[in-house]
């Protein structure tokens, strides 16, 4: 796989838009992270980590009423083109109705979280 990240959100952008339950994928442990913001931001109900002989991360989706709580992802860094961002140059996502995530020295955290702590760091996605 050329791009773990572009992966998840893709899989994730279906699985919405056809209104599954859940979604399966390969695990890593950047992957987790980033399911673990979005269970923490509300975005996904759980996250799980089936060990099958490989590794999987099951997502279980939420929904209000039938439409996904996920409304949109987009990847912002991309192993071609990589995007840093200092501290004060973090974007808030549709004026603080949605969240960007970044990687910092100090693990994945939302841009939220970055900016109370002074730290800047790759722009992995945005989530809205």
């Amino acid at each position: 796989m050329h791009d773990p990240i572009s992966d998840l959100l893709t899989r994730i952008r279906n699985a919405g838009l056809a209104k599954h339950a859940s979604v399966v994928m390969p695990h890593s442990k950047m992957k987790e992270a980033v399911a673990q913001i979005l269970k923490r931001e509300g975005y996904v109900s759980d996250v799980a980590v089936e060990a099958t002989p490989l590794k999987n991360l099951k997502l279980s989706l939420k929904y209000v009423g039938r439409a996904p709580v996920i409304v949109g992802l987009r990847q912002i860094s991309t192993p071609g083109l990589r995007r840093y961002v200092r501290s004060t140059e973090i974007p808030r996502v549709l004026g603080g109705m949605g969240i960007s995530i970044v990687s910092t020295s100090r693990g994945l955290m939302t841009g939220t979280e970055a900016r109370q702590q002074n730290l800047g760091g790759e722009l992995v996605c945005y989530v809205w």
